[in-house]
């Protein structure tokens, strides 16, 4: 019965990434993006979890088209929306399959420039009825209306407003005009890579930014080993710790590995933790590739413990992840200030075991990749005032790229107003602190 009921499932996943009998080609992508729209927007799934379900039978391409379709409807949902509202007599619920429709159908035209003829033959089976009819006039008014998106996409207006009031109104254009376009390609380097690559830039030491656009396999010294992506914002918690020169560091929640990789080509000794097996897999399979050293170890660290406390310690502790929005524009279509709550809380748990790890006078770094004071400064304020005789260790210049600088308490805050110019950054909060030395 077990075998029966797996050959049926796997027929439905296989029907699923075709199109119905009688639809135009190219419409079992659209199919699959609809159904992922739906579930970030209404069922507030993540991007990249919903797509593996969302996406099943598809060719690679059709694949990737399907989430190429359904990220640039989420960047620029708010004007997309506007124009839809600007054209109908009243405005259609969020909820109706038509609106679905007409966002997907609308990022293909208005952002991913696919061909009109293509979009609407692809639209049209995908709704019946009247609202058929309401799809197809839509679509002919913005061709011939030639209608266009603004010079950016608008933040979501909770986010804006929390923003704002955190950072203040150039923030949130900066973070606007972000959102509006994937971001560059950072690469992390185990050492200096001996010749240039074209059109690189160097931001940092070890650290190189490409224009976005091609298969990362295909970048030079990929089959190599001699980098791995990572957000240069991402890079900098383990460049607080420096050279490992044989000591020992714990990185927790250390999944898919850039830092472990960081450590280890700076001479630690890691043990990089993390909860998920499949993320976990490719930190390992990242590991095998850059020829680096570290032991990986399978663990929820609100209950695994190590053998014996570490000379320092990396906690980039889960959170909201707002700060990666460019990267994942889901994010801020589905956090909202409960979550943001509940994830301080759970960081204030995971710090509060962290710093039992580290040994007499070493070093605990915190990081999040969150744009939220609560998750960030506040969080280690509170940080210190419940573990007497923890001191912060301020960052300092010359530990940091060019255009970052620590703030007046030693934190190290990214912001999206930071290397506007050479492709911004990721937002991410960094703090790191010592251990009473007895």
């Amino acid at each position: 019965m077990a075998r029966k009921e797996r050959a049926v499932a796997d027929a439905r996943k296989r029907r699923r990434g075709r199109a119905d009998a009688g639809d135009p080609p190219g419409t079992a992508p659209r199919r699959a993006a609809l159904r992922l729209l739906d579930a970030v927007l209404r069922r507030g799934e993540p991007l990249d979890l919903a797509a593996h379900a969302a996406t099943q039978g598809l060719t690679p391409p059709d694949r990737a088209f399907a989430i190429a379709i359904v990220s640039e409807a989420l960047r620029w949902l708010t004007a997309i929306d506007a124009l839809i509202d600007g054209a109908t007599e009243q405005p259609l619920p969020e909820d109706v399959k038509a609106r679905a429709v007409l966002r997907i159908a609308l990022a293909q035209l208005l952002v991913l420039r696919s061909p009109a003829h293509a979009v609407v033959a692809t639209a049209l089976p995908l709704v019946a009825g009247g609202p058929r009819r309401l799809v197809h006039a839509l679509l002919s008014r913005a061709q011939k209306e030639a209608w266009e998106l603004p010079d950016h996409a608008a933040l979501p207006a909770a986010t804006a407003a929390r923003w704002a009031e955190q950072w203040g109104s150039d923030m949130v254009e900066a973070a606007a005009a972000a959102w509006s376009a994937p971001p560059p390609v950072d690469l992390s380097f185990a050492a200096e890579p001996p010749e240039p690559l074209p059109e690189a830039l160097a931001l940092a030491p070890l650290h190189r930014r490409l224009p976005r656009g091609g298969a990362i396999e295909e970048i030079a010294g990929y089959r190599e080993g001699g980098w791995w992506v990572q957000d240069l914002a991402a890079s900098i918690p383990a460049r607080l710790l420096g050279r490992g020169e044989g000591r020992s560091v714990l990185d927790l929640c250390a999944a898919p590995g850039g830092k472990t990789m960081q450590f280890a080509a700076a001479g630690w000794q890691v043990v990089a933790v993390d909860a998920s097996a499949k993320r976990l897999e490719r930190l390992r399979a990242n590991l095998a590739r850059t020829n680096l050293q570290a032991e990986v170890v399978q663990g929820d660290i609100r209950r695994w413990q190590p053998d014996e406390p570490a000379d320092a310690v990396l906690l980039d502790a889960p959170c909201s992840a707002t700060g990666i929005f460019r990267r994942h524009p889901d994010v801020l279509h589905r956090v909202e200030a409960a979550q943001i709550a509940e994830m301080a809380a759970l960081q204030a748990d995971l710090l509060d075991r962290a710093a039992a790890w580290v040994k007499p006078g070493g070093r605990l770094v915190y990081a999040t990749c969150s744009l939220e004071r609560a998750e960030g400064e506040e969080r280690i304020a509170a940080f210190l005032d419940e573990h007497p005789g923890w001191v912060v260790l301020p960052a300092t210049a010359d530990e940091l790229p060019a255009g970052v600088e620590p703030d007046a308490s030693g934190f190290v805050r990214t912001l999206p107003t930071m290397l506007a110019d050479r492709g911004g950054l990721d937002g991410f909060f960094v703090a790191r602190l010592e251990a009473p030395s007895c």
